[in-house]
């Protein structure tokens, strides 16, 4: 019998061309965390926004850093609404998108629940985001809400009190609210000292099925909110046709403004007084301080933003509309947030008994 003499030279190639294939299937391979086994699998619900494809890039990055590893999207259901064309005329091409991505189209809410373990509620239109967060809630899988969190004050309501009743973890956020040039004003900053005062702009174009504010001036409303805090108890509206400003009054008598703008050059931003100086905040950083946040929530079930926050900018706008709807009077919060308690009630009899 002969032997073979070994070849170093063979050996090697054989080698390189491993390592080679590798780097190319790495880009499909697991993440560590994934061979570890102690990866979230992730459901979308609601193909009809960008945030979809913004958010699963950076979540199933192989490259991901800490915590992003630790999530991996795997399912989404396309929803879709026919009367809102911000919504109907972009689900197929998101949701295409998505299978080219490796995540798995399913025809239910129902049917992503049996194979996620948290969820992200990404429908772009507000509606529809209560009837669709009760079976997860009922799931008690927990759960991020995308902007608008509701069309109204009332659903978003409803939708807090449901996540309280089922024990489920829940929030919802601009992502413009953890941008460090905004979040690092909040309340106090160290060269500006406390906050005295903001005035935050951003888009604010209206579509008919939601409040003006609620569809796309929610991101600047936030902003304010993130800088000054909460406990705003009376807001006043001036609205025209380009634009729109509404100044929130605080409990301690401090002023914040939102400007909503619809003609000319827009983009966000703020400008922010404080007792040791005026400076303007920003700029905004966006997706993935928001996305990274979001893992945060998911691995411990702790909200980086309290509901209770949330309601309250979601009264603001509220009472902007109202303010509106009276003539650009002065409207108390308190006021929309008995009416719409009210209504929050008849809503769960409805949908959750």
């Amino acid at each position: 019998m002969q032997v073979q003499k070994v070849s170093w030279r063979r050996i090697w190639r054989a080698v390189v061309w491993v390592w080679l294939a590798c780097g190319f299937i790495g880009v499909v391979w697991p993440s560590r965390a994934q061979e570890r086994g102690d990866v979230l699998r992730v459901g979308l619900i609601g193909l009809d926004t960008s945030h979809v494809i913004a958010f699963t890039r950076l979540i199933n990055d192989p490259k991901a850093a800490p915590p992003l590893d630790r999530l991996q999207v795997v399912a989404g259901f396309p929803g879709g609404s026919p009367d809102l064309p911000a919504s109907w005329n972009r689900v197929k091409k998101f949701t295409k998108q998505l299978q080219g991505m490796g995540v798995k189209i399913v025809p239910s809410i129902e049917e992503l629940l049996r194979q996620v373990d948290v969820v992200l509620l990404e429908s772009v239109d507000g509606r529809v985001h209560l009837k669709q967060a009760v079976p997860v809630f009922r799931a008690r899988k927990p759960m991020f809400i995308d902007k608008p969190l509701a069309a109204s004050l009332a659903e978003a309501i409803a939708i807090a009190q449901l996540a309280q009743k089922y024990k489920v973890p829940c929030f919802s956020s601009s992502s413009l609210r953890f941008s460090p040039g905004f979040l690092n004003y909040r309340m106090e900053h160290p060269e500006l000292g406390r906050v005295v005062g903001c005035v935050a702009y951003g888009p604010c174009p209206i579509e008919p099925t939601h409040p003006d504010l609620f569809w796309y001036g929610v991101h600047g409303v936030e902003t304010l909110f993130t800088i000054m805090g909460p406990g705003c108890v009376e807001v006043t509206r001036t609205y025209t046709p380009d634009a729109d400003v509404v100044v929130g009054r605080w409990q301690d008598g401090r002023l914040g403004t939102f400007r909503g703008i619809r003609q000319g050059r827009s983009g966000y931003g703020a400008l922010v007084f404080g007792t040791k100086g005026i400076q303007m905040a920003g700029p905004y950083a966006g997706y993935k301080p928001l996305v990274v946040e979001i893992a945060r929530f998911f691995l411990t079930g702790k909200p980086p933003v309290e509901m209770e926050e949330t309601l309250e900018i979601f009264a603001f706008m509220e009472a902007a509309q109202l303010s509106r709807q009276r003539g650009g009077v002065p409207v108390k919060l308190e006021e929309v947030k008995q009416q719409a308690q009210l209504k929050a009630q008849k809503l769960l009899e409805k949908l959750d008994p």
